[in-house]
C-alpha cells in the first residue's frame, strides 16, 4: 500500500482552519430562521437510520460541487437562493471538506462543527424518515 503524504484528519483540520464553523447550540437556534437552510450530506441510509434535521435539504456529498454550480447541468435551484447554507454530515469531517471546496468555488457556506451526532446529543429536533426503498 502506498504511503499517504497527507492524512484525512490533516485535510479536515486544514479545512476547518479556513471555513466558518457553527456550534451546535447556535445551529439549533437557527432552525426556525427562514433564511437558513441546513444541507445534509449524509448517505440516504444514514438519514433513514438516524433521521434528519427538520426541513433540511439532502445533497449527497459527491454531488455538492455540481449542484451549487449554476453552469453545471446538475445545478439545483435551491443553491441559487439568497440564504445562509449550513452543511452537515454525521461528525463534521465530510462537511468541513465539502464547505472548504465550495468556498474555494466562491459559494458562501458554513458547516455544523460537530455534525448530526452533536445535534442529536444536544437534543435538537429530528424528523424520522420513511425507511421504505
Amino acid at each position: 500500500m502506498p504511503k499517504l503524504t497527507t492524512s484525512a484528519a490533516a485535510l479536515v483540520a486544514a479545512a476547518r482552519a479556513r471555513i466558518e464553523e457553527v456550534e451546535t447550540a447556535d445551529a439549533i437556534t437557527m432552525l426556525d430562521d427562514p433564511n437558513v437552510t441546513f444541507i445534509d450530506l449524509r448517505d440516504v441510509r444514514e438519514r433513514q437510520r438516524s433521521g434528519a434535521i427538520p426541513g433540511s435539504f439532502h445533497c449527497p456529498r459527491g454531488m455538492a460541487e455540481f449542484w451549487v454550480d449554476p453552469e453545471s447541468p446538475y445545478f439545483k435551484d435551491i443553491f441559487g437562493e439568497d440564504r445562509t447554507f449550513i452543511f452537515h454530515c454525521a461528525s463534521g469531517w465530510r462537511s468541513a471538506l465539502t464547505v472548504a471546496t465550495l468556498n474555494e468555488m466562491g459559494f458562501p457556506a458554513a458547516h455544523l462543527k460537530d455534525g448530526f451526532g452533536s445535534w442529536t446529543k444536544a437534543g435538537g429536533p429530528i424528523d424520522s424518515l420513511d425507511k421504505s426503498p
